[in-house]
């Protein structure tokens, strides 16, 4: 596997990072941007400018098809372009419609769906969330028990969702539903619709998190009509087409790129901060724990760039992205918890509740997110599939245990 960019893949960089400096100046990197979860309200300016930027340039959605908006970019080049993206702190479109309802739309939904909704996504103007948990099956998703009841050319949708990131400001959410309760097995029966938010039944309770954040949300659907052409796909084969859309999400959260910024934020921090009559960086312990750390994440690079020439060759991310959500979410907690050691108490400020920070530094400038990137984070390990259902994945579907 050759790990060299090539001469047109070094140009193509230095064609992004030339983009990025015109549309992503410096003077902004260096402030916290909020959430992909999207705004309740209007984006700042430079934030606003990033977004129309990327989509008159038409890089607002590279991982997608040509056809439907997309580039035509290697997976070299959209790998380039995420580390780059990552590096200057670019802000990140929805990850709920880009990255993970689209490839279900361009691949299974009718024309009318994808000529209804992919605009849209691709231009970031409708935010999605996401129909998935309910109070009693998270990480057994297959025992949901939201259902579905075909009346006329309508289904009567009941039943609860939790823990649904951004339904609050969400315009649409995509969710499973169950169609039919008499299976062999609980993975059958399932559909996979698409539901406006503005449809009455629908009443979205807050979640509040450490911190009095609100980004999570309890979802009541009470007798809510879906138009039957909101089905996605075949009717009781959407668990097929949630698999496909975890397969995406998961590789999503690994985050090498970012976790790489952030041991390198970590290891000028520790430069930076006197203890005991020196430098942090200077305690033999504290730098073995932050090399461990470095150990794991170059070999979760080496994971993800087989993943990548995978798909170079014509393949697709299988259940390696399991190692890869796996890892990655268990190094950024790392990283993360050293970030607070390092800080001692100046790491707690503590954000409002868009993540944006509501104080003045106190002590170093990195304190602010400290805290937040530690108690947030735990979450991570849990949300697009939790450990130990990612240990059973790649037991069976890896290790062919």
């Amino acid at each position: 596997m050759d790990l060299e960019l090539n001469s047109q893949d070094l140009a193509f960089q230095q064609e992004v990072r030339a983009f990025i400096d015109s549309a992503w100046p410096a003077q902004a990197r260096g402030r916290k941007t909020t959430p992909t979860g999207g705004y309740a309200g209007k984006r700042p300016a430079e934030e606003q400018h990033w977004f129309d930027a990327l989509v008159a340039r038409k890089w607002s959605v590279p991982d997608w098809p040509l056809e439907h908006g997309g580039t035509d970019w290697t997976p070299t080049q959209k790998y380039i372009w995420d580390r780059e993206t990552a590096a200057a702190g670019c802000p990140a479109m929805s990850a709920f419609g880009v990255r993970m309802l689209a490839p279900v739309l361009y691949t299974w939904a009718s024309d009318e769906i994808r000529e209804q909704h992919l605009p849209s996504i691709r231009d970031g103007s409708v935010q999605w969330c996401q129909g998935y948990s309910e109070p009693g099956s998270g990480s057994d998703l297959a025992s949901l028990q939201t259902k579905a009841v075909l009346d006329g050319d309508h289904y009567i949708v009941n039943g609860t969702k939790t823990w649904t990131s951004g339904a609050h400001i969400a315009d649409w959410m995509f969710c499973l539903v169950r169609t039919d309760f008499n299976t062999q097995r609980r993975q059958q029966g399932i559909s996979f619709i698409l539901i406006d938010m503005k449809s009455p039944g629908v009443e979205v309770h807050p979640i509040y998190l450490l911190g009095e954040q609100h980004t999570v949300n309890s979802v009541s659907l009470v007798d809510v009509r879906v138009p039957v052409e909101n089905l996605v796909g075949e009717q009781d084969k959407g668990w097929t087409y949630a698999k496909g859309l975890l397969t995406h999400e998961r590789t999503g959260i690994a985050g090498v790129a970012r976790s790489q910024i952030a041991l390198r934020q970590l290891r000028d921090l520790a430069a930076a901060t006197e203890q005991n009559g020196g430098v942090l960086a200077e305690d033999r312990s504290f730098v073995e724990k932050i090399d461990a750390v470095e150990v794991e994440l170059m070999a979760l690079e080496i994971t993800e760039l087989r993943t990548l020439a995978t798909v170079e060759k014509g393949g697709a991310p299988g259940p390696e992205s399991s190692i890869l959500k796996l890892k990655g979410t268990e190094i950024s907690q790392r990283i993360a918890e050293l970030k607070v050691e390092a800080l001692g108490y100046y790491s707690m400020p503590y954000p409002d509740e868009l993540s944006l920070d509501n104080e003045g530094p106190i002590g170093p400038e990195e304190s602010l997110p400290a805290l937040q990137a530690m108690l947030w984070g735990r979450a991570s390990t849990i949300f697009g599939g939790s450990t130990e259902i990612q240990k059973n994945i790649v037991a069976k579907a890896v290790l062919g245990l």
